[in-house]
């Protein structure tokens, strides 16, 4: 049966004619005009996703930089550890090493020369917003890192050859811990914990059961053994060059030790005990310069590792009593 819902316009004959469609040929006309309709419409939304989100290549692109994002955001993380781990050398440096060595403290300032100034970093302008800032920073970092480490190698240097040429004086130095105890309290005002009120600590205390053995943290000989005041059992050791250690609340003296005594760094030299004004068993140590007390902790570096320096300070820093 034919369709007549088309026309044409026959100019012969002057009039609309309708066109006959058989059954078949009206289903492939339909089928046709659907198509090229779908193939339209589908480049069509082909285009305005291209646009929005970009062409497969474009959004493999963006995944690859979002992956470069996120691996910078770790880097900066592990640059951000590095900082403070240079931070920590720094101080070890300048309060232990040159601090005991008589040598002077490299500035702050010193040790961050070179930073700010002109914008070197303006070729990274050309990335995206979040990439350019986050490559500004990480270039920022490591140039300011490459310095410092540099003039952190040349203040090593200069200990080093130090050290070298005054080994005599090196080895009376009070330079390891007098023994494995954990630090308690640190050098400067604290609260007494017996007396109650607040005075300078001139000492590091080391918390150690009785009987624990006590070393000489440096070549010297042996000033006092003995009974005095609230120290109890008191073991004084001259080192020479102006350095003396004290250490008291003591159990007891080792074999051989009493004054005149010639001892070396690292000998056994007596036990911790809690004789003298003491708030329980542990060992007080002190270490003057000249007669005058200054913080032990300061002269470690022979044993010690930043990390453990740092912890040490914390410690001394935050707790505000005393054990004597």
């Amino acid at each position: 049966m034919a369709n007549t819902n088309h026309y044409y316009y026959d100019p012969e004959r002057c009039e609309f004619v309708p066109v006959h469609y058989e059954r078949k040929k009206r289903t492939l006309h339909n089928l046709s005009f659907w198509l090229i309709n779908g193939i339209v419409l589908a480049s069509i939304g082909i285009a305005i996703l291209s646009y929005s989100i970009g062409t497969p290549a474009e959004i493999a692109l963006k995944a690859e930089n979002q992956v470069l994002l996120d691996q910078l955001e770790v880097t900066k993380s592990s640059i951000v550890d590095l900082e403070t781990r240079l931070n920590t050398i720094a101080e070890l440096d300048n309060e232990m090493y040159r601090s005991v060595l008589g040598l002077e403290p490299i500035s702050y300032e010193e040790r961050m020369a070179g930073t700010g100034g002109a914008d070197v970093y303006s070729e990274f302008d050309l990335y995206s917003e979040d990439a350019s800032e986050i490559l500004r920073w990480t270039a920022s970092k490591l140039d300011n890192i490459e310095r410092r480490l540099n003039i952190q190698k040349l203040s090593f240097e200069e200990v080093k050859a130090y050290y070298n040429e005054n080994q005599e004086r090196m080895s009376h130095l009070p330079a390891i811990r007098p023994l494995s105890g954990i630090l308690l309290s640190g050098y400067g005002m604290r609260v007494h914990p017996v007396l109650k009120y607040q005075r300078l600590h001139e000492g590091a205390d080391f918390r150690a059961d009785i009987g624990t053995e006590v070393f000489s943290t440096g070549e010297g000989v042996v000033k006092f053994a003995g009974r005095r005041g609230t120290y109890g059992n008191l073991l004084e050791i001259d080192h020479g060059f102006g350095y003396t250690t004290r250490y008291a609340h003591l159990s007891g003296f080792a074999e051989g030790i009493r004054a005149g005594a010639k001892v070396n760094r690292g000998q056994l030299v007596a036990y911790t005990g809690n004789t003298g004004v003491s708030e329980g068993p542990h060992l007080h140590y002190e270490v003057r310069v000249n007669g005058r007390s200054v913080d032990p902790l300061n002269f470690l570096f022979a044993d010690i590792t930043p990390e453990e320096y740092q912890m040490y300070r914390e410690i001394s820093e935050n707790n505000p009593m005393s054990m004597d």
